[in-house]
């Protein structure tokens, strides 16, 4: 795990505000026990509650989950039959007692001064929600280059929640640490959204007048996707939600989030037109896998990222711009 302190005065002891962490669960057997016991190991002198909200898993995350609440009293369990990601941020914040809501996920990891510097962030800016680095951090040579790639503007473009930078308002963070009275005002998560759900959130809340904060030495460790396939499908479904996104809030998209199905468009027709008209016409395409091959070359680490990234950065392009572009009207 990585994390930074806020080095500045902390609110005394007696002033400290109740903090309920909530974390939607489905299939995390993996990454739990050590995703929970990061939050319990918190250095906050506030009250803390951990409320699971737990879907219909096929490994053994409900066990872990029931073993960990068996353990420690701050841990609770509640049922979510729909195992979609908002309707049990939902369920996990109805059950909660505190007006701080952090939001984790089952398979992240949070320094033991997270809570407490996010809440001493919070009282510093009155933002409704902060956050601050999702930093991608692999267990095995495959997910260590996927979290190169992550934390790459060649991978995921500009966003600093990715790739960091200075502290102050955003459109987003990840995760993040929220004032509940803000959170419910607006209706919670919207459970329409299989994904995509927190910029969904994010943008109600900065439309309401609340504002969002980013702070870099709010470090969160995620775990990618171990392979491929499942990379795929991860941004697939993001590029196809993040359309949903923009086609509910009209305005929202830039250019960070239409380079991929653009990249997507020009290649296909480059494809075409370079094999039925003229060979010319393979350049575009030939420019994207000559500046993915030089890009993976300098951002790879070793030899082996290297050799995956291209594959990888491909992967994660085309999946997000095919998702974004054949996105159907009625995906809400």
């Amino acid at each position: 795990m990585s994390g930074g302190n806020v080095n500045s005065k902390q609110t005394p002891k007696t002033e400290r505000p109740g903090v309920s962490v909530v974390l939607p669960i489905l299939n995390e057997e993996r990454y739990l026990f050590d995703a929970i016991n990061a939050i319990l190991a918190q250095r906050y002198e506030g009250p803390l509650e951990v409320i699971l909200a737990l879907g219909p898993s096929k490994d053994k995350t409900n066990e872990i989950a029931a073993q960990l609440a068996a353990q420690d009293s701050r841990v609770h369990l509640v049922e979510n039959p729909s195992g979609r990601t908002a309707a049990a941020l939902n369920r996990a914040i109805a059950a909660s007692q505190y007006s701080i809501i952090c939001r984790i996920d089952g398979h992240a990891e949070i320094s033991d001064t997270y809570i407490s510097d996010a809440v001493h962030v919070m009282d510093e800016t009155k933002a409704v929600n902060v956050g601050g680095i999702m930093a991608a951090s692999g267990v095995g040579a495959f997910e260590r280059a996927v979290a190169t790639a992550m934390r790459s503007p060649l991978g995921v473009g500009a966003a600093r929640f990715h790739v960091g930078g200075k502290a102050g308002p955003a459109d987003t963070v990840y995760l993040g640490v929220f004032n509940k009275e803000a959170l419910l005002s607006v209706g919670g998560y919207d459970e329409r959204f299989t994904r995509a759900q927190d910029w969904e959130l994010n943008f109600r809340l900065r439309q309401a007048g609340g504002v969002i904060w980013f702070d870099p030495n709010l470090v969160v460790t995620y775990r990618p996707r171990p392979n491929l396939r499942t990379l795929s499908k991860q941004y697939f479904e993001y590029g196809r939600w993040r359309r949903a996104v923009s086609r509910n809030h009209k305005g929202t998209i830039n250019f960070r989030y239409l380079a991929p199905p653009v990249t997507v468009a020009i290649s296909v027709l480059s494809i075409i037109l370079g094999a039925t008209v003229n060979s010319f016409l393979f350049l575009p395409v030939g420019l994207y896998i000559l500046g993915n091959l030089v890009g993976s070359l300098v951002i790879g680490k070793d030899i082996k990222e290297k050799i995956m990234l291209p594959a990888i950065l491909a992967t994660m392009h085309f999946s997000w711009g095919v998702g974004f572009i054949t996105s159907p009207k009625k995906l809400i």
